[in-house]
């Protein structure tokens, strides 16, 4: 398999970090997490999560193609309205075709966190940069001060601007079409969405990822999805090139 060569110049600035060891037993939660040079937490390396969330963020039981898994969306239910709900089970007839992941479309936010590749975080000043290994997308999380440009914009990965909590990283993101799903199972939003996510330290090496969302044309009220983010500590691990192939709908 080959391996481009951008991703292995990203990479490179990481490695240290993606291998460093665990703390040691008793060490004090707060001084084992990594910090940047401006004091913040440095979420730099390459991440990816353990669950099924791609296929459905709602609890699912095994079919063909699926593999069974436990939801990720708080209480186990998605406030649609009526006619979101219809559309969702229309969306859900269509998968094998109308999911965008079958046309090798860009993911969306939040969907590009929980599919099932890893991806790399760069983190600067200012500026949170994460790079995916599906279809290499990359995203921009400017964290400098400055507003979400003039809309209306449709953009598949919307805009986004962090800030620090504390130790937490929030990032609020608007401006997406209307394009995208939450996963394989039809879960849909509007042109109006609203993300707001959170990443925080558990330990060095898993983070907690918390995302509200909201979009008034599609659900009667906000919601909220839950998971963990592992940090990959194998040696040399990276980023390796993608190919995309569309779904072949008579599977």
């Amino acid at each position: 398999m080959r391996v481009s060569s951008v991703w292995l110049t990203a990479t490179a600035a990481v490695l240290a970090l993606c291998s460093m060891p665990a703390p040691a037993a008793g060490q004090a939660p707060g001084a084992a997490l990594p910090r940047a040079a401006d004091g913040h937490p440095d979420f730099s390396g390459i991440w990816q999560v353990l669950n099924t969330a791609n296929f459905d963020i709602q609890d699912h039981a095994a079919q063909k193609g699926v593999p069974a898994g436990q939801g990720v969306v708080e209480g186990n239910e998605i406030p649609y309205t009526p006619a979101g709900l219809a559309k969702k089970m229309e969306n859900a007839k269509k998968r094998a075709t109308d999911d965008p992941e079958s046309k090798c479309y860009l993911p969306g936010v939040p969907r590009s966190t929980y599919m099932p590749f890893p991806f790399q975080i760069l983190q600067t000043p200012g500026q949170v940069t994460i790079l995916y290994e599906y279809a290499h997308a990359i995203r921009y999380i400017y964290a400098n001060g400055t507003p979400h440009p003039r809309g209306p914009i449709e953009w598949w990965m919307g805009d986004s601007r962090g800030k620090w909590d504390g130790d937490t990283l929030v990032v609020d993101t608007v401006h997406f079409n209307a394009d995208t799903w939450f996963d394989r199972a039809g879960n849909h939003h509007s042109d109006a969405l609203h993300v707001a996510e959170r990443f925080s330290f558990i330990d060095r090496n898993h983070l907690n990822y918390e995302v509200t969302i909201e979009d008034p044309q599609v659900f009667t009220r906000p919601w909220k999805m839950r998971m963990v983010i592992y940090r990959h500590v194998e040696p040399g691990f990276q980023l390796l090139e993608f190919e995309c192939y569309t779904f072949d709908s008579s599977n």
